[in-house]
């Protein structure tokens, strides 16, 4: 736990040239808004316990609530692990937002649709490959994946190098992305029959970049 009076020495104000970013909630954890405090805004609200922001537009300290009458009294602050940004959690007199409405953060926005979404945490690619893993080590007649391994390396591997071709010759985008995909399943398929993990490919990768 940080003393209050050792708050103010242990932000990094530099990165934030003075500045440090504030996020605001009611006691219910509801986000009410984003502020900024310099030192002394800071400094005046763990004094008074009324939230005071330094306006960014005005050049200037002001206490919220003193034109509108929607206070905010500060009832826990913590900082943040970098020592750059505030979570205050206010009790709350009146709506937030100078709209009127309860939080700043009122105007909700639609999300892609999840057909739409990219995952670029290559899950689709970790799930493929306990596939075929799975299969590689439980054959299952039905599969096209044991059937390959059934087959051995030359029909593993002669398979890779007609996916890659297919790639290469594709007549347009729809149709690379579907060789593409092909041919990925296929090297996952090359790699599990010679005992590579796909997170070893990351790594190597990982360590050429510079």
């Amino acid at each position: 736990m940080i003393l209050s009076n050792d708050l103010l020495n242990k932000i990094d104000w530099e990165k934030g040239n003075g500045l440090v970013p504030i996020v605001v909630q009611d006691e219910e954890k509801e986000v009410l808004t984003l502020g900024y405090m310099n030192k002394e805004a800071l400094e005046r609200t763990l004094k008074s316990r009324n939230l005071f922001y330094y306006s960014r537009t005005k050049n200037r300290i002001r206490m919220k609530g003193e034109i509108s009458g929607n206070f905010q009294f500060l009832k826990d602050i913590r900082l943040d692990c970098d020592n750059d940004a505030l979570l205050l959690t206010v009790e709350q007199i009146g709506p937030a937002c100078h709209l009127g409405t309860k939080s700043c953060f009122s105007e909700k926005v639609e999300l892609p649709k999840e057909e739409d979404r990219i995952d670029y945490s290559f899950s689709i690619l970790q799930e493929l490959e306990n596939v075929i893993k799975s299969r590689k080590e439980n054959p299952d007649e039905k599969s096209y994946t044991s059937f390959l391994f059934k087959e051995g390396k030359e029909k593993i591997f002669k398979k890779f190098g007609e996916e890659a071709v297919e790639v290469l010759v594709a007549e347009n985008r729809e149709r690379r992305i579907y060789e593409t995909a092909d041919m990925i399943y296929h090297l996952l398929v090359v790699l599990s029959y010679e005992g590579i993990s796909f997170s070893e490919i990351l790594k190597e990768l990982k360590g050429r970049r510079k």
